[in-house]
C-alpha cells in the first residue's frame, strides 16, 4: 500500500512517500480502507520529536484522524487512531471498539476533520458549567473552532485569543469575546477566568495563570511551562467512540485546504505557520 513515513525526526521534507505492507490486524482490531485523513498540529511537533513522553522514534507513521471504510464490512467508519503507524495510509489497523460510525450527513473528508477536535474540546471542557467564563487560546484552530462551539453549547461565556482576520468567523461560531493575541496582551484585558483551554502551550500556560480566578483551572493541551501551579491541569486525549458520537452532533467544523496525501509535508508547512483556520484534511 502508499503511506507517508518518517524515517528521521526534522523539517517537513522528512515525510517520505512509500510502498508499505498492508497492516494485519491484532486481536480486537480491524482493517480500515482509509478515504481522509485529518492533519493536527500534534503531527509536525511528534514529526520534529516536540513530544515528550510517546516514545515516537523513526520510522513511524502520523495519523491521529481518519475517516474511511471497514475492509470485512464495507462499514463506513471514523476515529481517532493514536499509534506509532497511524493514518497517513491506504490502510491502517485500529481497535474496533474506537471506531463510531460515520454520520450519514458528514463526507469523508468532514468526517476526518473531526474526531481529534472533537474529543479533546468534549474532554478538556469535561467540567465547564453554564454561566463559566473560557479562555480558549488559538480559537480559531482546529481544536479551538470546536471548543468555542462546544464551550458555547454548554452555556459558557466564550473569550478566544485569535488573530482579527478571524474574528468575524468565531462570533458566528458563538464567541462572547475575542482578543487579537497579535496587537494586545491577553492578560491586560481578561480577567476572572473559570477555565482557561490553552492550545498553544509554552508561555501562554504561566501567562494564562494570571487571568484566572484562585479556584480556576488551567487545561494544558500542549506543554507549557505552569506545571508547578495547583491549578495546572496537563490533558491527553482519549479515544471515546460513545463520546465522539455524542460529542459531534450539532458541531460544525471548517476545513480551510484538502490535499492529497501525497502533498503531506506541504499540509505540514501550512500548519506548521501557526495561521491554519480550522482543519486541513489529505484524501488517499
Amino acid at each position: 500500500m502508499k503511506a507517508v513515513d518518517v524515517r528521521a525526526l526534522g523539517g517537513p521534507e522528512v515525510l517520505e512517500v512509500v510502498a508499505a505492507p498492508r497492516p494485519v490486524p491484532g486481536p480486537g482490531e480491524v482493517l480500515v480502507r482509509v478515504h481522509a485523513v485529518g492533519v493536527n498540529p500534534a503531527d509536525w511537533k511528534l514529526r520534529r520529536g516536540l513530544v515528550d513522553g510517546l516514545g515516537f522514534e523513526p520510522p513511524f507513521r502520523l495519523g491521529l484522524d481518519f475517516s474511511g471504510v471497514v475492509e470485512e464490512t464495507g462499514e463506513e467508519v471514523f476515529g481517532l487512531v493514536l499509534s506509532r503507524w497511524g493514518a497517513y495510509a491506504e490502510y491502517v489497523a485500529v481497535p474496533r471498539d474506537t471506531l463510531a460510525p460515520k454520520p450519514a450527513s458528514l463526507d469523508h473528508v468532514d468526517a476526518a476533520a473531526l474526531p481529534t477536535a472533537v474529543l479533546t474540546a468534549s474532554q478538556a471542557l469535561a467540567d465547564l458549567r453554564a454561566g463559566q467564563r473560557v479562555l480558549i487560546h488559538a480559537a480559531a484552530g482546529g481544536v479551538g473552532h470546536v471548543a468555542v462551539q462546544i464551550a458555547r453549547a454548554r452555556g459558557a461565556y466564550v473569550i478566544g485569543t485569535a488573530r482579527a482576520a478571524n474574528h468575524e468567523f468565531l462570533r458566528s461560531l458563538g464567541a462572547d469575546e475575542l482578543i487579537d493575541h497579535t496587537a494586545v496582551d491577553f492578560t491586560a484585558v481578561v480577567s476572572d477566568v473559570d477555565l482557561v483551554c490553552d492550545l498553544v502551550g509554552g508561555a501562554y500556560g504561566a501567562r494564562s495563570l494570571e487571568v484566572l480566578k484562585p479556584d480556576g483551572v488551567l487545561i494544558d493541551a500542549q506543554g507549557n511551562d505552569a506545571a508547578g501551579d495547583p491549578r495546572y491541569r496537563r490533558f491527553f486525549v482519549q479515544p471515546s467512540a460513545a463520546e465522539l458520537v455524542r460529542a459531534v452532533a450539532g458541531v460544525r467544523v471548517h476545513v480551510s485546504q484538502v490535499l492529497p496525501l501525497e502533498e503531506a509535508a506541504k499540509a505540514h508547512e501550512l500548519s506548521e505557520s501557526g495561521r491554519v483556520r480550522g482543519k486541513i484534511v489529505l484524501t488517499v
